[in-house]
């Protein structure tokens, strides 16, 4: 394995074939995309809708199905194994390690979707051709009102709870338990080996991981470029900087810059500070809306949220929708989600392998499984129930507070300041509010792209924990530079629904890490039962 890295001369440390093969793919991707906008649209969006209609189903079955088989190892024996010698211990603090958790899976999306998501749910004007929210018109909640309301929190939990995490722990356990107990490189080509063993340092386990690195550039680039228009929205209210173009590609500069810089630092300086302080920002942010807002009424939202998800979250994930419309919303939301979550999840799940050394395997499901979830259902609660509180509760009247209409036009970066305006006003303080979520904008972003940059220079240093700094920096470039060009040339859009169409050959890779493990447990299993018999 060693002798295939670069002993020497630009490349060392890296295999040369792999870094320059994901370099050539990177360049002709974004040539594509970027130049050829309108083609590359067409192309994937079609692609996308052929995906999402004829593979719903088997979309549905496989999330239940990885789920299922998280389960199956917290109450199985296998739970008692850990990551890593059967002496290791955890690398981080619990505390540092949810901090990362929670900052690199999740970052930026529930702060763009925290209040837009569920405000479209508890609309019923259907105004983007399907209904906004089929699991409450089915419970008898069709018009805008507290049952509503409820539903409209727990799609919005369902959409970003167990499930899609589910994906993040098979992806994590799988590299992280071939990593650290069968000292194999910390790469997605591991997860091969219980199929085709030694092999793995061949052809099929260089497209397994250059896979990987496509997935963390275009997944951190698509994310980088469409996120900055959120910041620049908070720009413009805090200091009347325009939110253009030029304002974007700057944003871009400065958290590509700031990244880099903690990616340099490694996970146990840069990553693990930002994401720390991540969450103590967030811990503010969040008292603010639940302390300034309806609080008695928060609270109870979130027991009956809670309550109606438990009961819930199994019949809604096995849900299939066979009617014209509510195909179209289980498509456009729900099999989009899971798509999401399966391109996300090789990125993801490496970085989550890397700081989980030394973990039970029930410590660890249970951990990326429940924590991240809870904290993302105290956050969309709060969010998104302040600004369905301010619907409900208009002085005009029910949805008469605009931000309904703030999301049926799709400017959903407007939407969350506005419901923080109905919070502490436009004031001082309310100005205050607002750099602190631009500023978590920001920081989560740094945690995402230093994250990703970690993530893809370790697969091409074939499992390296500690890469070659010159190439963190480089990656960390071409991250910034690849969202900046197609920001600039209009090939975001066509990116993200390529995405999308990309997660149904990962959802197989998954299933293929899944078997892996689940094969390698079972021979361990029995290879400690012939030696305690001997």
């Amino acid at each position: 394995m060693v002798t295939e890295l670069a002993q020497g001369g630009f490349f060392q440390g890296m295999h040369r074939g792999m870094t320059i093969c994901s370099a050539v793919l990177v360049l002709a991707f974004v040539l594509f995309t970027g130049f050829q906008s309108e083609t590359a649209s067409v192309l994937f969006g079609t692609t996308r809708t052929w995906i999402e209609s004829t593979f719903s189903g088997y979309y549905l079955v496989t999330v239940m199905l990885l789920l299922t088989v998280c389960g199956f190892i917290v109450f199985s024996k296998y739970g008692n194994v850990r990551l890593g010698p059967d002496d290791s211990r955890p690398e981080f603090s619990n505390f540092s390690w949810f901090s990362m958790l929670f900052s690199a899976g999740i970052g930026i999306g529930i702060l763009f979707f925290g209040v837009a998501e569920p405000i479209f749910y508890l609309d019923n004007t259907g105004g983007f051709g399907y209904p906004n929210n089929p699991h409450a018109d089915m419970a008898g909640a069709a018009t805008i009102g507290y049952e509503r309301a409820i539903d409209a929190l727990r799609v919005t939990v369902f959409h970003w709870g167990l499930h899609g995490w589910a994906i993040y722990v098979i992806v994590g356990m799988s590299l992280a338990y071939f990593a650290y107990r069968k000292q194999l490189p910390l790469a997605l080509r591991s997860a091969l080996y219980p199929f085709i063993g030694d092999r793995i340092f061949g052809v099929w386990g260089h497209l397994f991981d250059i896979l990987g690195v496509l997935g963390c550039v275009f997944g951190v680039a698509t994310s980088l470029g469409l996120g900055v228009s959120q910041m620049a929205v908070g720009l413009e209210r805090l200091m009347g900087i325009a939110s253009g173009l030029s304002t974007q590609l700057v944003l871009i500069a400065v958290i590509s810059f700031i990244s880099i810089v903690s990616a340099v630092s490694g996970v146990r300086r840069g990553i693990r500070i930002i994401s720390q302080m991540n969450i103590w920002v967030s811990v503010f942010v969040v008292g603010v809306f639940l302390i300034g807002g309806p609080t008695l009424w928060l609270f109870g939202a979130f027991g009956e949220t809670l309550l109606d998800y438990a009961i819930n979250f199994i019949p809604m994930g096995l849900w299939f929708a066979d009617e014209p419309g509510t195909v179209d919303w289980q498509q456009a939301w729900t099999i989009f989600y899971w798509g999401w979550w399966l391109a996300w999840a090789p990125f993801v799940g490496l970085f989550i392998a890397r700081i989980s050394k030394g973990r039970t395997l029930r410590e660890f499901v249970l951990g990326v499984l429940f924590v991240p979830t809870l904290l993302i259902f105290v956050w969309l609660v709060i969010f998104g129930g302040n600004a369905i509180y301010q619907e409900l509760y208009a002085s005009g009247g029910v949805g008469s507070a605009g931000i309904i209409d703030l999301v049926n036009a799709w400017e959903l970066p407007a939407a969350l300041f506005a419901a923080a305006d109905g919070i502490v006003g436009t004031g001082t303080f309310g100005w205050i509010l607002s750099a602190l979520m631009v500023f978590l904008l920001m920081s989560w972003f740094v945690t995402s792209s230093d994250s990703g940059t970690l993530v893809l220079t370790t697969i091409l240093s074939l499992g390296d924990e500690e890469p070659p700094r010159r190439f963190r920096i480089i990656w960390g470039v071409v991250i910034g530079l690849v969202a900046a060009t197609l920001l600039m040339a209009g090939g975001l859009k066509a990116l993200q629904t390529a995405l999308i169409a990309a997660a149904l050959p990962l959802s197989v890779v998954i299933l293929v890490m899944t078997a892996g493990v689940l094969i390698s447990l079972f021979g361990e299993s029995r290879r400690s039962l012939v030696a305690a018999k001997k």
